[in-house]
């Protein structure tokens, strides 16, 4: 009887501001074919809708990356891109708002969330709209500000004053003093777009589980400062549906609380009061690659991420790939740049086993210069561990 190859799905994220998705694939299956060189490999990069974005459905879906250069998160010129995707139908545009706002962008010394700004993001949205797109799918993740998405409106004609009919400054600092959006401005083209949002339903925009309080730590915020951001939100959250949700005809949902509007530092909740839809994240990247199927197939499924924590559970990339890798019996390994607080909660979605790639101290530079050979080498230690294993099972069962 003819063995057949082992069949190993291997579906990471990307490891942020270090490799992108595809890469960590490639990394992973260097390892694998070190202790099984006729394995029958299954490369499924994916992203959650943060760094390469836009590179991974373009190329996906037969489209171009189009090179734009707009305001950065810290209000100074960034090189940044959208995608033309290709296909029948509307002519669709994926906008990567870690492409322009995104924590990668922010310099260490100037990580303060009450600052940064999405106003890049509403700029490539009217470069998109410039293009032609009359789809737009705006992917959340990654991000280093906490505005509320109210830069974004700002560059896509809205103005957002205060209590002395003064624009407002950028960044979310300033929100706590909104007195009044006036959508007069906006680009009409706004109203004849689809516009889409791929985002993380766990993310809300306020209340305890509120994006400031969540994310505004990460970001730079201090503790007095996670609270202005919080109250600016929720300040912002009331204005927009006053002032504005009514006059874009957008559904009516709760910006303060419905799924997904945390998104991108509430950016979410901003473009939802315009007629965006919020959708889960995975729902619409994954379309297409018929993942489900992919996975099933296989004998065994290596997933990866940069940190494996609490935080993996609540939408992240090895959570969403164990959980429906588990609906077909098919085990989990994932690996991981860190390990932290919580990342034992990835067993209940699925998860078989896990593994930190750092075989010893070194510094983050070192490590992110290193991510290649670190992921290699970490993927064939697992699979040697996994071959003797195998080799034990026999005896253990006698």
């Amino acid at each position: 009887m003819t063995r057949h190859a082992h069949r190993i799905a291997i579906a990471p994220s990307g490891f942020k501001e270090s490799l992108s998705a595809a890469r960590v694939a490639e990394a992973i299956a260097v390892g694998v074919r070190r202790v099984i060189p006729d394995a029958d490999l299954d490369l499924i990069p994916l992203v959650d809708g943060g760094e390469g974005t836009a590179e991974a459905l373009a190329l996906a879906g037969g489209g171009r990356l189009v090179p734009v250069t707009a305001t950065g998160p810290v209000g100074e010129p960034v090189a940044s891109h959208f995608a033309l995707l290709g296909g029948p139908g509307p002519l669709t545009a994926v906008v990567e708002m870690a492409a322009v706002a995104g924590l990668a962008l922010v310099p260490p010394g100037l990580r303060h969330p009450g600052a940064t700004t999405t106003y890049g993001v509403g700029e490539l949205i009217r470069a998109a709209l410039d293009a032609g797109a009359r789809r737009i799918l705006v992917g959340c993740g990654d991000s280093g500000t906490s505005d509320g998405g109210a830069g974004a409106l700002q560059a896509l004609g809205a103005r957002l004053t205060d209590r002395h009919g003064r624009e407002l400054r950028r960044g979310g600092g300033a929100l706590h003093e909104l007195e009044r959006v006036d959508p007069s401005g906006l680009d009409p083209r706004l109203a004849r777009t689809e516009l889409l949002v791929a985002c993380n339903p766990y993310n809300v925009l306020c209340g305890k589980r509120g994006v400031a309080r969540v994310f505004g730590p990460q970001k730079g915020a201090t503790p007095a400062e996670v609270e202005l951001l919080s109250a600016g939100l929720e300040r912002l959250a009331d204005v927009l549906t006053r002032d504005l949700a009514p006059a874009s005809g957008a559904p009516a949902i709760d910006l303060r609380t419905a799924p997904g509007t945390g998104a991108s530092g509430g950016l979410g909740a901003g473009l939802a009061a315009v007629g965006a839809r919020l959708l889960p994240r995975y729902d619409v990247l994954l379309d297409g690659l018929d993942l489900d199927a992919r996975l099933a197939r296989a004998d065994f499924v290596i997933t990866a991420e940069g940190a494996l924590d609490h935080q993996t559970v609540r939408g992240k990339i090895p959570a969403e790939v164990a959980r429906r890798a588990h609906a077909s019996g098919v085990p989990v390994l994932v690996l991981a740049g860190t390990i932290g607080p919580g990342a034992q909660d990835v067993r209940a979605v699925g998860v078989d086993a896990y593994s930190a790639i750092l075989p010893a101290p070194m510094t983050l530079v070192e490590a992110i210069d290193r991510s290649d050979e670190l992921l290699a080498d970490a993927t064939e230690r697992a699979m040697r561990i996994m071959a003797l294993g195998t080799r034990l099972a026999p005896l253990a069962a006698a």
